[in-house]
């Protein structure tokens, strides 16, 4: 239902990064000042080693301040005025943010919320994918801007709109949810055997009575609500698209974009990642939490996954603090640099902020940016002249990869239906459980990448499955083609569940990978809010000395062919098994049966790594606390982001790219402090 993509090149930001290196800087918002502090900009940029900045996201009013009128004067002098000081531009769509008159002369075009309530003009995102007069202004201001500007040598990349999330429930999201439904399904006997409508006598005689899953007396069909929420990544897709092909059809060549917000719920960014020429992110992780790091590193793989392992754009994060949460904590400037620098590391080749110079005015006026309001003579702008000496420092490492061995599974859809209401408990989070998984590697120093079900594993040597709901034959397929082949396989609890239509798959679960895992469950159940505890049998017979706990949920399990490495004690569970072991082909599968604690989680984890052969960049088994470490091509990259002093073992005699100092043998990382590490002979 979306256009073809137009083939990716295999590596979209090469011309870029071959002429400026590390790409730095951020977005920039001319048409909120006047002429004079344009000019002040450019200094200040070229001070700092700004050398690309994405123009024109937040500027429709400004383009075209009454319907079908062009204001483009301004934005000449401002792309001219960038090129002459030698900043390349990211040129985006201002279609984010329709202006008011639109919504007030086609009410048609504004969003309606579950409630029914039409949302109005006066903020941003105030529209709906669904409506074609949204989507046709759209598509002519994308086409006048590229027509106009694809010659022009400050412009190397184009941006799509911004941070695509919207959502809308009323008659226009109805008109085009049907339509989808219609091409899916064919026919409405299909649809209604595939939302099983017979349950609460919900059954369809027409497409045309179908509504968007609007507030209901009681719990939506899961069916419906999932078919919604693929509808809805559908529908922002396709205004991607138009606008992209709009730009492509104009005669533009650059590379196309836009910002991805991590692990965005309206989005199925698998389906995305094919549509765009480079993968770009918005990352704004929250510091006060103590697993920040570790999360973030786990979107930046993800983005680094989405792409094929190619490089990738850190688009937008803040210099200092946001202004969007209760309450706001600045990042010190070191903070800011490893947050950087650990994008870079994990592929990044453009680090971007939100915003070059702090908005007067607006909303965001207290959101932080690389020129505050107090202007250069600022702790936050040293910082970014700082920052921008050392990614000038890194120009080596651009367009090099991260190598991974261990791959994790992750599906939208399935993190959708999952979450669900009417489960046996609605604590069990599946982004949660991903992170916990992921930050076990993360301290281990174990590079990783995601995957979507189905995909071809044969070039890993583990894979594991935090929770996945949904499992169709073709990702059970590949998965026991790569245990098979000698691969490591953890599967955690609640997993194969349902089919795509989000029906339970019938018999003891997980019903097309118990032959595989050598067990099967009859029960889900809730566990008590207090730990239960977990007992090893002989057959683990490399159980650490740690707690093995379980909570949230767990499963009333059977050995069918696996060893039972652990088993309840006590409970309602008493005695069923609670992590499995089975032996198939050249490799081994894992089950676990519950929710088990880190410590636990972590034991079966180093179990599979070891059967595999997967160990992390450094001799060290477990980092420590807060130390990162990623190879990206030849550079090892450490990065302390937690508030002791660590020391690391480093593999052989070293550079450090940031500091020029060599390194043999330990090295003392102190709080905030960063290394990137290259073989002495590579100088």
């Amino acid at each position: 239902m979306v256009s073809t993509p137009i083939p990716r090149r295999s590596d979209a930001l090469a011309p870029l990064t071959a002429d400026l290196g590390v790409c730095f800087g951020g977005d920039y918002n001319p048409e909120q000042w006047s002429p004079e502090v344009w000019r002040e900009d450019a200094e200040l940029m070229v001070r700092a080693g700004v050398n690309l900045v994405t123009v024109g996201v937040f500027s429709w009013a400004r383009l075209e301040p009454n319907p079908g009128e062009r204001d483009f004067a301004w934005l000449d002098e401002v792309l001219d005025l960038l090129h002459a000081h030698g900043i390349a531009v990211d040129l985006a769509t201002p279609t984010a943010s329709p202006p008011p008159w639109m919504g007030i002369v086609h009410p048609e075009t504004l969003p309606v919320n579950p409630d029914g309530v039409a949302l109005v003009a006066g903020s941003r995102n105030q529209f709906t994918p669904a409506s074609r007069v949204y989507r046709d202004y759209a598509i002519a201001i994308a086409t006048d801007l590229a027509e106009r500007y694809r010659d022009h040598p400050a412009v190397r990349m184009w941006h799509v709109g911004n941070e695509f999330g919207q959502i809308d429930f009323g008659p226009e999201a109805a008109r085009e949810f049907r339509l989808w439904l219609r091409e899916r399904y064919g026919t409405i006997e299909a649809l209604n055997e595939a939302w099983g409508t017979l349950v609460w006598a919900q059954r369809y005689r027409d497409f045309d009575e179908i509504v968007p899953p609007r507030r209901m007396p009681y719990l939506v069909n899961p069916a419906q609500s999932l078919d919604f929420r693929r509808y809805t990544s559908f529908a922002l897709q396709r205004v991607f698209a138009e606008q992209r092909d709009a730009i492509r059809a104009a005669g533009a060549t650059q590379p196309v974009t836009t910002n991805f917000m991590g692990f965005e719920p309206l989005t199925d960014l698998w389906s995305w990642a094919d549509e765009v020429d480079v993968v770009a992110d918005d990352q704004y992780p929250d510091h006060a939490s103590p697993t920040a790091a570790s999360d973030v590193a786990l979107i930046q793989d993800l983005m680094r996954s989405l792409g094929g392992g190619r490089p990738w754009v850190l688009m937008e994060q803040a210099p200092s603090a946001t202004s969007w949460r209760p309450h706001n904590l600045p990042k010190s400037a070191d903070r800011s640099r490893l947050d950087s620098l650990q994008a870079v590391a994990r592929g990044a080749d453009a680090v971007c902020y939100f915003q070059w110079r702090q908005a007067r005015s607006g909303a965001e006026r207290f959101h932080s940016a690389l020129l505050p309001h107090a202007g250069a003579d600022t702790e936050v702008f040293r910082a970014a002249v700082g920052l921008g000496a050392d990614l000038r420092r890194l120009r080596p490492v651009t367009g090099a990869r991260v190598a991974a061995s261990v791959a994790v599974l992750f599906d939208w859809e399935s993190w959708w239906a999952g979450e669900e209401p009417g489960r046996p408990t609605s604590r069990l989070d599946t982004l949660e459980q991903v992170r916990r998984w992921h930050r076990a590697l993360w301290r281990r120093g174990i590079a990783v990448d995601l995957v979507r079900p189905g995909a071809d594993l044969s070039a890993y040597r583990a894979v594991l499955v935090p929770h996945s709901y949904i499992v169709e034959v073709d990702a059970a397929a590949a998965l026991r083609a790569a245990v098979e082949a000698g691969a490591s396989l953890v599967v955690g609890p609640f997993s194969g569940v349902a089919d795509s239509n989000a029906a339970i798959l019938q018999g003891r679960s997980p019903v097309l990978l118990r032959d595989l895992l050598g067990v099967s469950g009859e029960e889900w159940v809730g566990l008590p809010d207090e730990p239960t505890s977990v007992t090893a049998e002989a057959a683990w017979t490399t159980v650490p000395a740690v707690a093995l706990e379980a909570g949230v949920l767990g499963e009333r399990l059977r050995a069918d062919g696996a060893d039972v490495l652990a088993r309840f004690d006590g409970g309602h569970l008493d005695g069923a098994p609670a992590i499995t072991r089975h032996r198939a082909g050249a490799g081994t599968a894992w089950y676990l049966g519950a929710v088990v604690s880190d410590d636990a989680l972590g034991a079966v984890l180093d179990d599979a790594l070891d059967a595999a052969g997967v160990s992390g960049v450094t001799p060290d088994r477990v980092l420590p606390d807060g130390v990162e470490a990623v190879r990206r091509g030849d550079a090892l990259f450490l990065l302390n982001h937690g508030r002791t002093t660590g020391l690391v073992t480093v593999p052989g005699a070293r550079r450090d790219l940031l500091s020029d100092a060599d390194v043999d043998g330990q090295v003392t990382l102190a709080p905030g402090a960063a290394m990137v590490l290259i073989e002495r002979h590579a100088q």
